[in-house]
């Protein structure tokens, strides 16, 4: 299994783990797609691009929270993605008006839960 990919309610999330960490990274514009019920993974980046210049003109903290992984895309290849901790995406996740907003975060925490019991049983992890 890829534990890369995530999915909610059929929508693919790509993600990363950091070990160092011990943290997910999840892509931004695969949340906000969900969130705003878009197909197009395109309109979602508009989306995302149009949602950070606002945030960082309210001097919103959030997106400089934000980092840059390299993810894979649909094509296959490896591109820069901004990426955010399931703390920095729930700050995110306000600043969107949308009914599949609380769905989501009670699926992050869901993914948070998961990786703890994880944690406490390594075999649990073994795939």
């Amino acid at each position: 299994m890829d534990r890369s990919l995530a999915f909610f309610e059929g929508n693919k999330i790509r993600r990363h783990y950091d070990e160092k960490t011990e943290t997910w990274y999840f892509s931004v514009v695969d949340i906000l797609q969900v969130l705003i019920q878009q197909g197009d993974y395109q309109a979602a980046r508009n989306y995302w691009k149009v949602l950070k210049n606002r945030l960082n003109k309210e001097g919103n903290e959030s997106v400089t929270k934000c980092n840059r992984l390299k993810l894979q895309a649909a094509d296959g290849k490896y591109y820069l993605t901004d990426v955010a901790e399931p703390e920095t995406l729930l700050r995110l996740i306000q600043s969107v008006p949308s009914p599949k907003a609380e769905p989501i975060k009670l699926w992050l925490a869901k993914v948070g839960h998961e990786r703890l019991q994880d944690m406490a049983d390594p075999a649990k992890s073994v795939v």
